[in-house]
């Protein structure tokens, strides 16, 4: 059998372990975005505490956290469980392939599942929010692109994260690196908007969530200030890159050890 046929017979076991736990999935990557969006998109601007058009800023960061944190989550916990008490990851790694098959079929089935939390979050917070200025879908693949750039570069962390850290420390992980990432990835308000603060607005180029949210507020609600996006998909290719080699590099290490 070839490594690409192994590869497919992987992925469509993990696709057929997510469709099972489905319910499980939307509830752990979907709850948290839609909290924020009821607070930050409904309630705040009803309440006068921020003005109408905040919705056009905040949807494009919700996209991105949701689409983050399914990627992470997606592949960095089954990692550690796989790794930790299971030891589930031996029968993967008995498969007839290269060790890299095994590694890369894992991001690929986080990248699936965190673009599915994005499309369905969409919908759920245009709904809360209402209507949204300068909202716009007729960019639709350069919509694609940033996502499907994101997903690879998150789903790539996820991994590296997952075999890197020990089970003992997945709260320090959501604590110490997660959190931080999400405060500080331009979410909640635009890159531009830090010109204010000219430390933090550079300090915070390292976090590459700041290319996910920029670039869909860039294709979805161009109307908002943001970074071009010829800087946001030479910078997500880059993250996606050397995340991807980072991962692979520490699933290699990890098995192999």
């Amino acid at each position: 059998m070839s490594s690409f046929k192994v590869f497919l017979a992987l992925l469509r076991r993990d696709v057929t372990v997510a469709r099972k736990e489905l319910p499980f999935f939307l509830v752990r990557t979907v709850m948290q975005p839609v909290l924020f969006i009821i607070v930050f998109g409904a309630l705040l601007p009803r309440m006068g505490f921020v003005g109408a058009g905040y919705t056009a800023t905040l949807l494009p960061g919700i996209l991105a956290i949701s689409l983050t944190m399914a990627a992470i989550q997606a592949v960095s916990l089954p990692m550690m469980q796989d790794f930790g008490w299971t030891k589930e990851i031996e029968d993967r790694l008995l498969a007839p392939v290269p060790t890299r098959v095994v590694a890369a079929e894992k991001i690929v089935a986080a990248v699936i599942q965190a673009l599915i939390a994005a499309i369905v979050v969409l919908p759920i917070a245009r709904l809360i929010m209402g209507p949204i200025p300068g909202f716009s879908l007729t960019h639709g693949g350069e919509i694609i692109l940033i996502a499907l750039l994101g997903a690879t570069a998150f789903s790539s962390l996820g991994m590296w994260l997952g075999t890197a850290i020990s089970p003992q420390q997945i709260g320090l992980m959501f604590s110490v690196i997660v959190a931080p990432m999400i405060f500080f990835g331009c979410a909640y308000y635009p890159w531009r908007g830090l010109d204010a603060v000219p430390v933090v607005k550079y300090l915070v180029l390292l976090n590459p969530l700041v290319y996910v949210a920029e670039g869909l507020r860039g294709v979805m609600t161009p109307t908002v200030p943001h970074m071009s996006l010829g800087v946001v998909t030479v910078a997500l290719i880059l993250l996606a890159a050397a995340g991807w080699m980072l991962g692979m590099r520490s699933f290699y290490r990890r098995a192999i050890g």
